[in-house]
């Protein structure tokens, strides 16, 4: 059988294996440093564990760490990372350079239950859920890791169907006897899974990215079935219960559907619909998947969509589009890597 990884581990579970194991109770700490600041890729390496305690961890444990099964390279430097999973599935990690910045969008699930028509992911259906270890192992084993500035859960998944490894794993990453990352350099992207959201909010303050794609509800769920379990109404009206004028940052995301979500009448319910909240649009450029019926607007209309918004006062930007030669649209290589299995 597999051993339990140690990688992905907080603190307190940590403090409760060294427990079970007759270690003290200090070993817990010295064993976090080990793993998530001075990356060591053995339990031997953990020097200042004596050897007995060494070989008690490594009858029981294995660090963990998977190293990617394959990356493609975009002409813009994007790279897309191909993993696989402790139960044999795949997911993808997408590396992003952008002058000083350097951003890793990492998975939350294998496949996804949410099922987005726009996305690829989606067709996959949900598989299983990652550990918080097999989240933060995609940040871990990349060549890039040592650089990163930034890590977005926008990739494979809903993080908030998975919350409790989620929030695990922010743990880790901004935990001062973790990765003592400031949550400011880390942001969630999310459809608005309720009640997981208010305890999302109450548990982390790491940025929050809701997926919006249309402001109509009968709209919006003819292309995002969970609306009709989410409603975007009242996810809006519980982002208005917390103040974000502070150190949290909150977003949505509004993938543009030529004819589909970009009309005025659409800009004028946005505004309506997020008035109040203080907030920003990102306008994204659909990344064309196989046999999808949805088209992107042009750059002329993409900039109109974005200077009529902020009129409206609302800070709207276009995301550059990145990786389409490499298909890096969310869940196009995992797809593919699925199929060659069959």
């Amino acid at each position: 059988m597999a051993k339990e990884w140690l990688f992905g581990k907080t603190l307190p579970e940590l403090t409760e294996t060294v427990r079970e194991l007759g270690m003290p109770r200090f070993a817990a700490a010295q064993i976090a440093s080990w793993l998530y600041k001075k990356r060591a890729d053995s339990i031997a390496q953990m020097t200042d564990l004596s050897l007995r305690n060494r070989t008690a961890l490594e009858e029981r444990f294995e660090l963990g760490l998977l190293p990617p099964r394959s990356v493609a390279t975009s002409a813009d430097s994007t790279k897309k990372y191909l993993f696989d999973t402790l139960q044999g599935r795949f997911i993808e990690s997408a590396y992003i350079p952008d002058g000083d910045r350097a951003t890793l969008c990492v998975s939350s699930q294998a496949g996804c239950r949410m099922g987005c028509r726009f996305c690829m992911t989606a067709r996959q259906g949900f598989q299983h859920h990652l550990t918080a270890g097999e989240i933060l192992n995609q940040i871990r084993s990349i060549p890039e890791s040592a650089s990163l500035t930034n890590v977005v859960y926008m990739g494979m998944g809903e993080p908030l169907d998975n919350l409790q490894e989620v929030l695990r794993s922010l743990e880790i990453l901004t935990a001062g006897w973790g990765y003592g990352w400031s949550p400011t350099r880390i942001t969630l992207s999310t459809i608005g899974v309720l009640p997981a959201l208010r305890e999302f909010l109450e548990h982390s303050s790491v940025h929050l990215a809701v997926s919006l794609h249309n402001p109509f509800p009968a709209e919006r769920a003819e292309i995002m079935p969970a609306q009709k379990a989410y409603p975007i109404e009242q996810v809006v009206a519980l982002l208005k219960e917390y103040d974000f004028s502070h150190q949290r940052r909150v977003s949505f995301e509004y993938i543009v559907l030529q004819g589909m979500n970009d009309s005025p009448a659409h800009i004028k319910e946005l505004a309506r619909l997020l008035d109040g909240l203080k907030c920003r649009i990102n306008l994204i450029r659909f990344h064309a998947i196989p046999g999808s019926p949805y088209v992107s607007p042009n750059e002329a209309a993409m900039v109109r969509f974005r200077d009529t918004l902020s009129r409206k006062g609302i800070i709207t930007t276009i995301r550059a589009s990145r990786g389409e030669d490499i298909q890096a649209a969310c869940g196009l290589l995992s797809t593919k890597e699925l199929q060659k299995e069959k």
